[in-house]
């Protein structure tokens, strides 16, 4: 089947494109150099809905369908994958369960300020002692009269530095975690919700990466999402969600990555003659369009089946897997091509392989992708 994009998302990607090179591009570099995170893009970002991708114009949303908001998170990580990933952790991992699993009480007083870009959402599940292992969660969760006190610690929270509401994975049952797991929306200013320090990380330099502390933090009973017991299916259901955007962000990292190669292999003269005119990068260019074109593709299948309210699990898992496995290797091959150039932090293809390599990692690792895959073909009537 040939796949023919509508001319409502040829438009989108024109006109994200243009907004990512013209206000992100100018200071991608400095940012990721830096480690800083640009408030003056986001106030750039709220008037396009950015925030509010999928929520819906009831709430001030953009109320977008699965592909055009891959469309967005692909062209952002095109320029910036730090910006990319901000909007993809808030959109996906934060406003998603409260449009999915929030009763109308939490909708109406989290959504309106989220999807605006006044407070920017964070998920937290990751501990110190748990990353893919979700159902040996440590942060414990303690009913006092109307309240749940929160104590425990997350780590490598994407855009915890930043974060003004965050769904936060812990357990009402420290003797049986799984079963009592939880999650709570909760925000910054809660008494006991600390942010930790910045992690000084190798990519996605630009996204305040950090831990969040809770200590006795105080939380309404009302800012539960579900049901106690109802944790580990929220968040497992989230995270398929939040692979759709990091699969988005992989293949942005690499069409930038293989744009790069292609400019540079013809300007590059070697032996008197451009580095494109030598087949084997030709082979390298060819290879990573090929690989492009089928992450891009596996991508916008995993949206349509998210859209068509089906379980999407296994489509969402292959996507990412094969987009970030697909981005490490255009990344390494845009740096080989760039010869020693592309060591240097004068090129953005320095930049693309750290920030490609993340991509097998958050979200579930590609082992665990591989996990989820299998399971998923094992079960299935042959």
């Amino acid at each position: 089947m040939f796949f023919n994009p509508s001319m409502k998302h040829k438009a989108l990607r024109k006109a994200l494109r243009m907004f990512a090179e013209t206000e992100i591009g100018p200071m991608a570099r400095d940012i990721d150099r830096n480690a800083t995170f640009p408030w003056e893009i986001v106030e750039k970002m709220r008037p396009l809905d950015l925030f509010g991708l999928q929520a819906p114009k009831a709430f001030g949303g953009a109320d977008m369908d699965s592909i055009s908001y891959a469309i967005v998170i692909e062209e952002i990580s095109r320029v910036s994958a730090a910006i990319g990933l901000c909007l993809a952790a808030h959109n996906s991992l934060s406003l998603h369960p409260i449009l999915r699993w929030g009763t109308e009480e939490q909708k109406k007083r989290f959504l309106p300020e989220m999807v605006r870009g006044e407070k920017i959402g964070a998920f937290c599940m990751t501990e110190a002692g748990i990353g893919s292992d979700v159902g040996g969660v440590e942060t414990s969760a303690t009913l006092e009269e109307n309240e749940y006190v929160l104590s425990g610690t997350k780590i490598f929270v994407t855009n915890g530095g930043i974060c003004g509401t965050a769904i936060v994975f812990a357990t009402t049952d420290s003797h049986n975690p799984r079963e009592g797991a939880a999650m709570f929306i909760v925000e910054k200013e809660s008494p006991g919700f600390v942010v930790g320090e910045k992690e000084d990380l190798c990519g996605m330099r630009a996204n305040p990466v950090s831990s969040i502390y809770l200590e006795d933090c105080r939380v309404p009973d009302k800012n539960m999402l579900g049901l106690p017991g109802e944790g580990v299916k929220i968040g497992m259901e989230t995270i398929n969600v939040g692979r759709i955007g990091i699969a988005a962000q992989a293949v942005g990292i690499a069409q930038a990555a293989f744009e790069d190669a292609v400019v540079y292999s013809k300007a590059r003269q070697q032996f008197h003659k451009s580095l494109s005119s030598f087949q084997s990068i030709r082979n390298y260019l060819a290879d990573m369009a090929t690989d492009i074109d089928a992450g891009r593709l596996l991508l916008y299948r995993a949206c349509a089946a998210q859209d068509s309210g089906n379980p999407f699990r296994e489509e969402a898992a292959m996507a990412k897997l094969f987009c970030s496995e697909m981005a490490v290797r255009a990344a390494n091959k845009a740096v080989q091509i760039h010869g020693g150039y592309g060591c240097s932090k004068e090129y953005d293809v320095e930049r693309y392989f750290r920030d490609a390599k993340v991509t097998e990692i958050y979200e579930g690792t590609s082992e665990v992708q591989r996990m989820v895959i299998s399971r998923e073909v094992l079960n299935r009537r042959v």
